[in-house]
């Protein structure tokens, strides 16, 4: 199995087993303290999220699943796993049922993660704190947005299947352009890792056919379902982050949760891409650790 370089993610690893398959997941902190759950999206996995959980473990306790089929958690055939937006949410449940968490949980979401978190958070947003959300959704494609030409190949043609599951071209693709900021080839060979072959890559296939545009297709009325009780965080403390040259997850995005969350405090990056919790750097970092430390604790740390 491909692991990565201690130096680049020096975490202890950790399983859980749900109905037969292992999901890998990182817990990082002490015990007892606020837990912030962190949730990628596709391709991405716990790797995303290293740099932040490097500067929050001291204090918060960090976890960070890699869903079924992505990072180093099991990556079974479609006859032994359902790869949809409802089993994703079930089987954070199961993860966070696991956890048996006693604190309040803050959530960082990106990609995917937004509609995996928040459907799972959906049904318990009293326990919910702080919500750092990143070029992401909860909601449904907004109407003058249109699916992306290379994604729509992917989702409803053989040769887009072919492409990704054949040659590795959506993680592959991912590792060139949703960076905008320099990245060394070692980080980028982390990104990809874990989708060394034609049945590892089943997820980064699956997560693009199973996107949810319309009332007929599975998942849709579970983000039809979401949007509709995300008021129900209005008052929660959020911060919007998002990377300006993302063309999946662009402005038409970042406005809609604008006007769902009109309090968030909103960082826009226009020079980065859509991994933004790479591209922003110690900076992002930084200003999402004083954030959470502010509502948190009343202050960020020194």
């Amino acid at each position: 199995m491909y692991r990565p370089p201690e130096k680049l993610y020096p975490f202890e690893s950790h399983w859980l087993d749900i109905s037969g398959h292992r999901m890998h997941f990182l817990d990082e902190g002490p015990r007892d303290a606020p837990i912030v759950l962190m949730v990628h999206g596709n391709p991405t996995w716990s790797f995303y999220y290293r740099n932040l959980v490097l500067a929050l473990r001291d204090r918060y306790r960090c976890i960070v699943p890699d869903h079924i089929g992505c990072g180093l958690s099991d990556k079974p055939a479609d006859d032994r796993y359902n790869y949809t937006l409802e089993r994703r949410i079930s089987d954070l449940g199961a993860l966070m049922d696991h956890i048996q968490p006693e604190t309040t949980i803050n959530m960082i979401v990106h990609d995917w993660g937004g509609m995996i978190g928040f459907g799972w958070a959906v049904e318990r947003s009293e326990i919910i704190g702080t919500m750092i959300i990143g070029n992401t959704a909860a909601f449904p494609l907004p109407p003058d947005k249109k699916l992306p030409a290379a994604l729509w190949l992917v989702r409803n043609t053989k040769l887009g299947a072919l492409l990704v599951q054949g040659m590795n071209a959506f993680s592959g693709m991912a590792a060139r352009v949703a960076f905008k900021k320099p990245v060394s080839a070692r980080v980028r060979k982390a990104y990809t890792g874990p989708y060394d072959s034609w049945d590892n890559r089943i997820a980064t296939l699956r997560f693009v056919q199973d996107i949810p545009l319309d009332t007929d297709d599975p998942g849709y009325s579970i983000v039809q379902m979401t949007e509709s009780r995300l008021p129900e965080f209005a008052g929660k403390p959020c911060m919007l982050v998002w990377g300006g040259k993302d063309f999946v997850f662009d402005h038409h995005f970042l406005r809609q949760w604008e006007r769902i969350f009109p309090h968030a405090r909103v960082l826009e990056y226009p020079d980065c891409g859509h991994y933004i919790f790479e591209d922003g750097g110690p900076l992002l970092v930084k200003a999402i650790s004083d954030f959470m430390d502010e509502n948190e604790h009343g202050t960020p740390r020194g």
